[in-house]
């Protein structure tokens, strides 16, 4: 489950060591921390352990609870929402896999930093015949080229991370040793930034993706 630490000043959500993918009650926990991050502002680092940074929807639940597929994409989107436009700066510390919306959550952050030799970023979609949400396609749109996401959305293709750096995906890598250290160094120069402004300005650049993300929220 997804657990808040204190970190020299920055807040560090650790995903959790599975697949980290978004169960209710992982949702719960994640939510529970981004209460205490608006409620205590600092820079926002989140991490995973092991192989996975986070494989995104939770398929197996969702699966038995089908007669809910439209509340939980909503509220999953809501959360890529309130990520987007968090009143702190933010960066994604990706150590394995990204896949899906696990993909979609590291694209929510003001930044990502990668491991450089392990793991892969990848958005699957068109390969397990999912189509993106309009919130979903939105959101990549927002954050990346046009070249970048026809790359990454049309293909299905898998990024290590010196191609996920060369294709705009995320904005640097690095070894796994210094993969906490790299990402608090996006976001701690920009410790004290106002956040209602900061979450202002957020919302003013990503006022489309927002809007459709927030469409169907409950």
């Amino acid at each position: 489950m997804p657990t808040l630490r204190p970190y020299d000043g920055i807040h560090v959500l650790d995903l959790g060591d599975g697949e980290n993918r978004f169960s209710p009650t992982w949702l719960d926990a994640f939510e529970e921390a981004l209460d205490v991050v608006v409620a205590e502002p600092a820079p926002l680092v989140t991490i995973g352990g092991g192989k996975f940074y986070s494989n995104g929807l939770d398929l197996d639940w969702l699966s038995d609870h089908m007669d809910q597929l439209g509340s939980y994409t909503a509220r999953i989107e809501a959360l890529l929402a309130r990520i987007l436009t968090l009143p702190v700066p933010t960066t994604a510390a990706v150590n394995g896999h990204a896949f899906g919306g696990g993909a979609m959550l590291a694209i929510a952050h003001d930044w990502r930093v990668m491991r450089e030799d392990r793991g892969y970023f990848c958005f699957p979609e068109v390969d397990i015949q999912i189509p993106f949400t309009p919130g979903m396609a939105a959101l990549i749109q927002a954050k990346l080229t046009p070249q970048a996401a026809t790359n990454s959305m049309t293909t299905g293709r898998r990024f290590p991370g010196p191609g996920a750096v060369a294709a705009g995906l995320v904005d640097g890598i690095t070894p796994a040793s210094d993969l906490v250290e790299a990402a608090i160094s996006r976001v701690a120069p920009y410790t004290g930034k106002h956040p209602d402004t900061l979450a202002a300005i957020k919302s003013t650049m990503y006022t489309d993706a927002v809007a459709k993300l927030t469409d169907g929220a409950l």
